[in-house]
């Protein structure tokens, strides 16, 4: 994976509180003072809207993308995802990049008063979705018209259908680290597992991905930033069961970022070198904290 080495680091911020639109607004501001490369919002009732708060971020910042980390697309019908698509990058200058999901939480779907179908089900909804989305974007009489002539596409998941979705449309392949338990829950990837489904996902681009399209960038949600103080403090925040996990496979996975500003910087470049993520997303939470590791790698 030594071509993903050839890319600088991209760092975004996943946003998922709102407060007054001034808030919002010096949130962002802030965001691109402390070097994060792209400014992301999550889609989950209960937080911000995704598509007005990107346009109101653009307002306010000049260097950041902006984009959609994920949408779950059993929330959207297609033509109208692709005219809320079309109109935001229009808005933002054409710094839209398109995250797209299945969707995990069943009881969202529920309140929204929306189906919520078979795994099956929802990955072939999201496929209906890229594919279509993709469609009418690429249509030149589509109104509105996007700026970007191809809005990046990242598409996050973990299973073999959803790898090689992303292996055929993705700009970016997002990883989570985790998936279903055996009982179903949320459970957090050894970091050997985690490594098979890097290795299953550049199976399937190398065997599906169309000619033309570069390889796709590698993207991975840490789930916890902890510079300074005990590395175990916050583990349980972590999303899914971790018990199953040692101290030492706690200590090497990407999900979770511990120690000094030096030591974090070099974590990020061994993951970078084992799994090829070479664009990591940290929580909204952890944006002070984290920040002085950009400017470390970068200096």
């Amino acid at each position: 994976m030594t071509h993903q080495a050839d890319r600088p680091f991209r760092f975004a911020v996943n946003m998922f509180t709102a407060g007054t639109g001034a808030q919002w607004r010096e949130k962002c501001r802030r965001a691109e003072e402390l070097g994060y490369d792209v400014i992301l919002v999550a889609d989950h009732l209960g937080m911000p809207a995704p598509f007005p708060s990107l346009v109101a971020a653009a307002e306010v910042t000049e260097r950041p993308r902006l984009g959609t980390y994920v949408l779950n697309s059993g929330f959207y019908n297609p033509a109208l995802l692709a005219r809320e698509v079309a109109t935001t990058d229009r808005l933002t200058g054409g710094r839209l990049e398109l995250g797209l999901g299945t969707g995990y939480a069943q009881a969202e779907h529920e309140r929204a008063g929306l189906p919520f179908g078979s795994p099956r089900e929802r990955v072939d909804h999201l496929a209906r979705t890229v594919d279509e989305v993709g469609r009418l974007l690429a249509d030149p009489g589509h109104v509105p018209a996007a700026v970007q002539p191809r809005v990046p596409i990242v598409i996050g998941g973990n299973g073999d259908r959803v790898l090689r979705l992303a292996a055929r449309h993705a700009t970016t392949m997002a990883f989570t680290g985790g998936g279903a338990g055996p009982d179903g829950a949320p459970r957090l990837h050894a970091p050997a597992a985690l490594e098979e489904r890097v290795a299953a996902f550049r199976r399937f681009e190398a065997g599906q991905r169309p000619a033309g399209l570069a390889p796709a960038e590698l993207n991975f949600l840490v789930q916890i930033v902890t510079v300074g103080g005990d590395p175990f403090a916050r583990t349980g925040d972590l999303i899914g069961d971790v018990s199953h996990l040692t101290e030492d496979e706690l200590l090497a996975h990407p999900a979770l970022l511990s120690g000094s500003v030096e030591e974090i910087a070099e974590r990020l470049r061994a993951h970078r070198a084992r799994y090829g993520f070479g664009y990591f997303t940290i929580l909204e939470p952890y944006m002070e904290e984290f920040a002085p590791v950009i400017a470390h790698l970068r200096d």
